[in-house]
């Protein structure tokens, strides 16, 4: 391997603020410690959590780089002490706590995946955030099976384009609301079977009808607000719904009675708090039952857009407006 410079480019924050915050500057190579691996990023995913680490209500869990950035692809350049599974040179995708948005990253070894074979490296840069998250909640924690239903909102967001065609795969029927005509009619090509414009329809009134008034066994929400309620009203006896942000709010007014009467749970998590041997069960769990999916190619990383690492700022724009389909990546690689 060529010698490695000692300063990288990356994303800093001016400030807590809106995108007009967010800076380029120049910053130490991280040290590589034991259990670490240090990686030449390609390509870092964008999402929503970095938006809100920017405005300063999200900060990196305690020892983490200021740098925002949760999910990395590219190529290993040092190994630290008791690194085994991998070699230099290895091209590879991983979840971080932060500092993805910088042209060198520190990841912790059990959080990091083979690229999957017939990728690139910014395809994968798309996939452990999503994958991660997807599998913990709709699988693991909501216990999804085949042939139940499975309702996600926001289908055409990156982790609602994973949980489409993860949920697909599994043999479950597929309901997912989006916000306009094109966006149901992406998430349909993705293997739904049935997308709501919550726009223009409304999606509890849709979904009775789509399931005779039986309801859904499974579904992973981002809204909260206004959509708890909602859930719990179209949930089958025995649902689970999970719920894994507030986009809306945290707080609602909700009628608990149901939860008696149908049996009910209601549940939710975060990854990024957990420890690393938490999340490094969840990466086991998505190397043994999503990357055979992906190199089989019924499940595949949708990237609506790329930037430059000095787009960084047009890159949560577009984040912020959802005008997008799937993954925003950065492009922080020279």
């Amino acid at each position: 391997m060529p010698a490695l410079p000692s300063a990288m480019r990356q994303v800093y924050f001016d400030g807590a603020g809106g995108p007009d915050v967010i800076r380029i500057g120049e910053a130490p190579l991280p040290a590589v410690a034991p259990g670490k691996i240090l990686v030449e990023v390609v390509g870092a995913g964008i999402n929503r959590p970095d938006c809100i680490q920017r405005a300063g209500h999200y900060p990196p869990p305690p020892g983490e780089s200021a740098i925002p950035g949760m999910e990395i692809a590219g190529r290993i350049v040092a190994l630290g002490e008791g690194v085994a599974s991998f070699k230099e040179g290895d091209e590879i995708c991983a979840l971080i706590g932060s500092g993805g948005y910088a042209e060198y990253a520190l990841a912790d070894a059990p959080l990091c995946l083979p690229k999957p074979k017939g990728l690139s490296l910014i395809e994968a840069a798309g996939l452990p955030e999503t994958a991660f998250t997807v599998w913990d909640n709709v699988f693991t924690r909501g216990g999804l099976k085949a042939g139940e239903i499975f309702l996600v909102h926001g289908g055409s967001s990156g982790i609602g384009t994973m949980a489409i065609q993860l949920a697909k795969a599994y043999g479950a029927t597929v309901i997912t609301t989006a916000g306009s005509p094109d966006k149901c009619a992406y998430c349909k090509v993705l293997g739904a079977d049935h997308a709501i414009d919550y726009k223009t329809q409304d999606f509890v009134a849709e979904i009775k009808t789509i399931t005779a008034k039986k309801g859904v066994n499974v579904i992973l929400d981002m809204v909260g607000g206004s959509y708890i309620s909602k859930n719990i009203s179209i949930m089958a006896t025995e649902g689970r719904l999970v719920q894994i942000a507030f986009l809306q709010a945290s707080k609602a007014e909700v009628e608990f009675m149901p939860m008696m009467l149908r049996r009910l749970t209601l549940t939710g998590s975060t990854l990024r708090a957990r420890t690393l041997a938490q999340k490094g069960e969840v990466a086991e769990a998505v190397r043994d039952n999503v990357w055979p999916l992906v190199e089989d190619g019924k499940v595949k990383s949708v990237v609506h857009a790329t930037f430059p690492l000095e787009e960084a700022r047009q890159a949560h724009e577009l984040m912020e407006s959802s005008a997008h389909i799937g993954k925003i990546i950065l492009l922080t690689g020279k």
